[in-house]
C-alpha cells in the first residue's frame, strides 16, 4: 500500500499481509508513507512498514511491528508503538508527539535523529499500561504473533521499552499538572492550541 490511510480523522484500520514466501522474512505490510498526515484514529500494521512511517502525523495512534528509514519524521502528535526495528534517522524534525519503540538490542538511539527528541527509559506505570493496551488491541485486530509474544512476556520485555518525546515539548509540559509527557495534544477552554 502506497500512502494508504492519508489524512485520516476518527477511523480504526487493521493491515494485515497475505501469506509471502518463505524467501521474505519479514512480510512488508505497508509501503512508503503509510499512514501519512493523519489527524487522529488507530491503525493497527501487522509486519514491517516502509520509509517515512507516519510522516506528519498529528493524531493518529499507531501500532507496528518495524519501520523503514525515517520513521515519525515531522511528527507534530499521535502514539506510535513500533515492536521492532526501525530504520536510520528516526523522528527526525519530530515536533510533537510521543513513539515507544522496543529496543531490544539496547541499540535504538544509534539510529534515531536526536536532534530535536530524547530518548528515554519508558519508567512511568500508567504509560506503560497503556502501550501495552495498544498492543493488545494489535494483537486482537491483526492476530500477530509478535504482539502476543510480547504481551506473554511483558513482565520482562516491557522495560525494553524507550519513550521518545520532542525535547521542546517536554520542555513546554513540564510543570503544567493537566499536560502529562504523553504526546496529547492540549488545548486550552477556548479551543486554541
Amino acid at each position: 500500500m502506497i500512502m494508504s490511510a492519508r489524512a485520516f480523522r476518527e477511523a480504526r484500520s487493521s493491515f494485515i499481509p497475505r501469506q509471502v514466501p518463505p524467501l521474505f522474512p519479514k512480510t512488508i505490510s505497508s509501503l512508503a508513507t503509510s499512514p501519512f498526515m493523519c489527524h487522529g484514529g488507530e491503525a493497527y500494521i501487522r509486519g514491517m512498514a516502509g520509509e517515512r512511517f507516519c510522516v506528519r502525523n498529528s493524531g493518529l495512534n499507531a501500532v507496528v511491528e518495524a519501520v523503514g528509514d525515517h520513521g515519525c519524521e515531522y511528527m507534530t502528535g499521535g502514539r506510535v508503538v513500533i515492536l521492532g526495528q526501525t530504520g536510520r534517522n528516526f523522528a527526525a524534525g519530530m515536533s510533537g508527539g510521543v513513539a515507544y519503540i522496543l529496543d531490544e538490542g539496547g541499540d535504538f538511539r544509534k539510529r534515531c535523529n536526536q536532534q530535536m527528541v530524547a530518548v528515554e527509559p519508558l519508567d512511568d506505570p500508567v504509560e506503560l499500561e497503556e502501550v501495552r493496551a495498544m498492543i493488545q488491541r494489535h494483537a486482537e485486530y491483526t492476530q500477530s504473533d509478535r504482539a502476543r509474544k510480547i504481551l506473554a512476556l511483558w513482565d520482562m520485555i516491557g522495560a525494553k521499552f524507550v519513550k521518545v518525546l520532542p525535547k521542546d515539548y517536554k520542555r513546554m509540559n513540564r510543570g503544567h499538572p493537566s499536560a502529562p509527557n504523553r504526546g496529547e495534544r492540549r488545548t486550552s477552554i477556548d479551543g486554541s492550541l
